[in-house]
This record gives structure tokens, C-alpha cells and sequence, in this order.
């Protein structure tokens, strides 16, 4: 049987080519290849023409969806709309050979030396490594080297890292893959960090607290030099998980807030596509203390005031990415910071946190507001108990969405908010794409009251509607095979 939307396999047609090569006019000559690696038989290949082949991937990437075509207000993973410009430095650096002498490539130690130096000035730290290939590697890098920095020290019984209960699910991962130890503590009322939690959870076992401000509730945890001083006079270090940056990138420094170690996502927050795996970028900053453990390659000044790589590391956690990075990644990053300079890196933070209150107070009469309060780049937002008598839960909020041409917001994150709704409009978006967005989401909370059954039938404007999502984890269907 033929589905709406036949695979290759399904259009073949017994004879059909795309192209047919002409006879050989050389000739012929066998026993280059072993016998027993020959395959007599033909390849199940599909047989069609190039017309259907085109037509086939063309209305496959018609079903996309993404950052160029619609409104994508995905809380937390900052999808917002890249300037095509800066696409255009990346191919410029093509030419260089990875395994270059370093004399051959001074340009490009240059701009890893400037982008680092300007990741510095806009985070409040005072040194960079560019080899982390994204936020969770750059987690793990941060780890490893407060594991160093303890180690170094002989501090060896620091084997456990704090981690809220808001944290990115990257966190303790992170930190398990690190050979520590989790400890999780929970938040207070207003979403911020719960002060007794923590002095109770501190100790001479404490190696660290991960913590993301703003936190994934899009809350700036307003205690936070006090959260610094606890952990610091137990003997612990910072980290601060860059994922949020987005919110107060040139307004405020991590670095200031008192944190020891951090990564940013380049891939989210200046200026590189990503989603689907790759590709990312999540460069590491330390305070001083730490730069002795960074990875090598470091670009330092070299005797003549030009930027070099320095393999001299004897205290190097060593090298984490092969070469030095996603490398067109950090340009494109840098690109996106010449391009904004300082002051459009605080405009762009300032917009990103106004849209995002915009939404979430629009929002307010018609769905439920966990934390009350300002928020930073992104609101939580969930289903009223009215909705939820109704039978309507955030899953079908969000499929219903679809029908109204948007991308969901991530959902039931943070797990700390009962059906939660995470929407992080960027500062990318116009007034009138917020105003489309929040009729829709208006106009599906008066479906929720007065025909809640339709939301449970959504999505329909999609070639597949709503899966048995427990087979389909069960018993996958992962290759198409011919029937019999």
C-alpha cells in the first residue's frame, strides 16, 4: 500500500533511469577487485527519473521548518534569526589547511585571538579556549577543569557538584561524566536559589555549583553574589551554564557575578544556525587561577606581539576537540560581534528580555503564570486548571499550534512547573509576529474552554497527525522494507 507521501523505494519503476551512460570506449578490464568482493546481482536501487528524484527532496525540504520560514519561540535553545552576512566570512578562511604551519595561518590565529579577547571583554573573564564543539562539551571542559584545579591542590575529597533542580538536564550529566558526584537542591517560592538549601548542601566534599542565570524559570537570580560567597567560603567553584546568555549579553558579566568557570553557546547566541546536531561552538572562560588547565593549543602573545598557539602546557587537561574548534563557527561568531559592536550586543539582550515580557504579559488572562514577576529572554507559561478539568493539556496547546503555522515552544521544561510552556520569543521578532503568536495562543485557550475535544485531534495541516508515541519508542520503525 502507497502512503500519501511515497519513499523512493515506493515510486520506483522497473527500467526508469535519470540518465543513461554511453557504451565503454576503452576497454574493459577485470581483476583489479577481488572476486569476493564483486556484487553480481543488481542493487536494490530505486529506478526513477531525475524529475521525481528532484521533485521527491524538494517537497521534503518544503516540510521543514525552521528560523527562515516561521516563528520558532523554541525556551532555552534560543532559535532566533542568523544575518546571512555573516555566513559569508566563513568561506574566506576555506583555504586553510588545519595541519598548517602556524606561519600559514596567521590570519586565522588572529581572529581566534580577537574573538577570544571580545568573548573576555563580554562575559567578565580572563581567558578563553575556542575547542569545545558546543554547550555540553563546553560543560564537560569546565568541569574538567575544576577537577584539575582541586587536583592541583590535593584537594581530592571535592567530588560533588551542586546542581538546582531548574538546571539545564545537561548539567548533571556533565557532571557524572566528569567523575563527580550530583547533589541537587531545590528552589525557592519565587524560582530563585533557596540560600539554607545551599549553605546545607555546601561542604569539604563540594567541588562546584552549576547554576544558568538566568535560570531555565527566565528568572535572574537576584542573590546571587550571596550564592557566590557561600560556595566560595566553602572551598567550592562557580560555574555558569551560557545557555541564557542571550538575556544579558552587554548588560551584565558573569565574570562579576562571581563565577570561576563558564561556556557560551556561539551556536545560540551569536549568530550560527543550529539544531539537528551541529553545528556549535561552546567556548570555555576561567578567572586566572584556572588558565593554567585549559586545553592546547592556547593563543598567547608570542615575543614579537602577535598571536601564537602555545602546546607548553604541563598543566593542560589537554586537548578536547581536534584542531582548534568548530573554527567557521567562531568566525561567523565574530562576524556577529564586529557587526553589533557593544552596544548592539545590549540592545539585542534588552529587545530579547522586552519581547519575551511582552508575551508573557499578553498572555496573562489566558494561561496560568508559575512566577509571577519579570522575566529575562524567555516566560513559563502553563495550562489553567480550567483547561486542565477541560482535558486539555500542554501537548495539545502545543500540536495545536502547529495548525496555526508555528513551531511549539519547548513544553514540560523546566520539570520543576507542572506543564510548563517555555516561549523564548528572541529579539529577532517584530511586534506584529508577537501579535500573530499570542492571538493564536489566545484563540486556542477560548478552544480549550469552549471545544476542547478539537485541540485533541491536532495536528491536522501535517502530513503525519498525532502518533502512538509509546509504539513508536517501543517498537520503532526504522527502514523501509519491500513487502512480500
Amino acid at each position: 500500500m502507497r502512503s500519501a507521501y511515497p519513499l523512493l523505494f515506493e515510486r520506483s519503476v522497473p527500467g526508469r533511469r535519470g540518465a543513461d551512460l554511453p557504451q565503454l570506449d576503452v576497454p574493459e578490464l577485470s581483476g583489479l577487485v577481488p572476486q569476493s568482493l564483486l556484487h553480481e546481482a543488481p542493487l536494490p536501487l530505486p529506478e526513477l527519473a531525475e524529475v521525481d528524484v528532484v521533485r521527491h527532496y524538494t517537497n521534503l525540504s518544503r516540510r521543514n521548518f525552521g528560523v527562515d520560514n516561521g516563528f520558532y519561540p523554541l525556551g532555552s535553545c534560543t532559535m532566533k534569526y542568523n544575518p546571512k552576512i555573516n555566513e559569508e566570512v566563513a568561506p574566506l578562511f576555506n583555504g586553510v589547511h588545519p595541519l598548517a604551519d602556524a606561519d600559514c595561518a596567521a590570519g586565522a590565529i588572529r581572529l581566534m585571538d580577537a574573538l577570544e579577547k571580545a568573548l573576555c571583554e563580554v562575559a567578565g573573564f580572563d581567558k578563553f579556549t575556542l575547542q569545545p564543539a558546543a554547550g555540553a562539551h563546553g560543560e564537560l571542559t569546565g568541569l574538567m577543569l575544576i577537577k584539575a584545579y582541586h587536583d592541583m591542590r590535593e584537594d581530592y575529597a571535592r567530588n560533588v557538584i551542586i546542581v538546582p533542580d531548574a538546571a539545564h538536564g545537561t548539567n548533571p550529566a556533565s557532571a557524572v561524566m566528569a567523575g563527580f558526584k550530583t547533589r541537587e537542591i531545590k528552589s525557592a517560592p519565587d524560582g530563585g536559589i533557596d540560600l539554607d538549601a545551599l549553605r546545607a548542601a555546601v561542604g569539604p566534599d563540594v567541588a562546584g555549583l552549576m547554576l544558568t542565570n538566568p535560570s531555565t524559570l527566565g528568572l535572574f537570580e537576584a542573590n546571587i553574589e550571596e550564592v557566590a560567597k557561600i560556595v566560595h567560603e566553602a572551598g567550592g567553584l562557580l560555574y555558569y551554564d551560557g545557555a541564557n546568555l542571550n538575556a544579558i549579553m552587554g548588560v551584565v558579566r558573569p565574570g562579576d557575578m562571581g563565577f570561576d568557570v563558564m561556556h557560551i553557546n556561539l551556536h545560540k547566541t551569536f549568530s550560527t544556525p543550529h539544531g539537528g546536531g551541529g553545528p556549535g561552538a561552546g567556548p570555555v572562560g576561567v578567572k586566572k587561577e584556572l588558565i593554567p588547565f585549559l586545553p592546547y593549543p592556547v593563543v598567547m602573545e608570542g615575543e614579537d606581539g602577535m598571536p601564537m598557539l602555545d602546546y607548553d602546557r604541563p598543566l593542560s587537561i589537554g586537548k578536547v576537540r581536534g584542531f582548534y574548534g568548530s573554527f567557521s563557527v567562531l568566525a561567523k561568531a565574530y562576524a556577529y560581534i564586529l557587526s553589533l559592536g557593544a552596544r548592539g550586543l545590549r540592545e539585542a539582550s534588552e529587545n530579547a528580555v522586552l519581547n519575551a515580557n511582552y508575551v508573557m504579559h499578553a498572555l496573562r488572562d489566558a494561561y496560568a503564570i508559575p512566577h509571577d514577576r519579570i522575566c529575562m529572554h524567555e516566560c513559563v507559561i502553563a495550562p489553567t486548571e480550567e483547561m486542565l478539568a477541560n482535558g486539555v493539556h500542554t501537548t495539545d496547546i502545543a500540536k495545536t499550534l502547529i495548525d496555526f503555522g508555528y513551531h511549539p515552544p519547548t513544553i514540560y521544561f523546566p520539570l520543576i512547573v507542572h506543564e510548563a510552556m517555555m516561549i523564548e520569543p528572541t529579539e529577532s521578532e517584530s511586534r506584529e509576529t508577537l501579535d500573530a503568536f499570542i492571538a493564536a495562543m489566545k484563540e486556542i485557550a477560548r478552544m480549550a474552554r469552549e471545544n476542547p475535544e478539537a485541540l485533541h485531534q491536532t495536528p491536522t495541516t501535517t502530513p503525519i497527525g498525532r502518533p502512538d508515541e509509546v509504539q513508536a519508542a517501543r517498537k520503532p520503525v526504522l527502514r523501509w522494507k519491500a513487502e512480500e
